[in-house]
């Protein structure tokens, strides 16, 4: 299969107080087209730093990223532009991630309408989108504030589906959520992804959703990539000491 992304030698080091701290340590990895990659481990270990690195919330230090067979590393204007409408983020506390001065349907249509949809046009396919994530349309008039964590990260959701992007990022995306709404939001994903032919990187520290999920996991420890493989090689027979205390916590 043809790959959708590839990060070379990816590095990031942050200065507190003049001290270093190196977040991402030149990690290498890539993604097939409609894959679900994992990518596991504990607090602070540079998952969420990765992901900020990909969609350019961050600014590598040194290393590449490729997309779609195009260097993003240095992505500005209209390559940043495209950047956004190919790659997506749904983040651990959705009700975060919304203006709360604006409902749900117009955090929705906000990207359609930035990349040249007509208002009247994004509206109806905001709400084919909240149909899709299983909330009533409804919702579209209703703020952040006014719905659960649960229906708020479907709509987040959404609104990452909503330009139609390839790749979606998940970082800790049920994480905040009670473990029965997990479970309805993980269902929700398999599904979108199944449909949709998404790719999908799951960035979180939970190995047994990780093992539902996922076709392949990239194990993640002091911003190295210390193991890699398919869920039931890693956890079946992990090679690294860490990961196998990662495994033990868990199952």
């Amino acid at each position: 299969m043809a790959k959708i992304l590839e990060v070379k030698n990816l590095k990031k080091t942050f200065y507190k107080n003049k001290i270093p701290f190196t977040a991402v340590d030149s990690i290498s990895f890539s993604m097939e087209k409609g894959e679900c990659l994992g990518l596991v481990g504990e607090s602070g270990c540079g998952k969420s730093t990765t992901a900020r690195l990909i969609t350019h919330l961050a600014k590598p230090d040194s290393g590449s990223m490729i997309l779609n067979g195009e260097d993003i590393t240095d992505a500005a204007g209209k390559k940043l532009k495209q950047l956004y409408a190919d790659v997506q983020m749904v983040f651990q506390t959705p009700q975060d991630s919304f203006d709360p001065r604006c409902t749900l349907g117009d955090g929705i249509m906000e990207s359609m309408i930035n990349h040249g949809m007509k208002k009247k046009e994004a509206k109806q396919r905001m709400l084919e989108l909240l149909e899709m994530v299983e909330l009533p349309p409804e919702f579209a008039g209703r703020y952040p504030h006014q719905v659960s964590g649960g229906q708020c990260q479907r709509a987040a959701i959404a609104r990452a589906l909503a330009i139609e992007p390839k790749l979606i990022i998940c970082d800790e995306a049920t994480s905040a959520l009670d473990v029965t709404v997990q479970a309805q939001i993980v269902e929700l994903l398999r599904k979108l992804q199944r449909e949709m032919g998404l790719a999908l990187l799951l960035i979180c520290h939970d190995l047994a959703l990780v093992q539902e999920m996922c076709d392949r996991v990239l194990v993640m420890y002091q911003g190295r990539i210390v193991e890699e493989g398919t869920p039931d090689e890693v956890i079946q027979n992990p090679q690294q000491e860490y990961t196998k205390i990662l495994i033990d916590s868990v199952f």
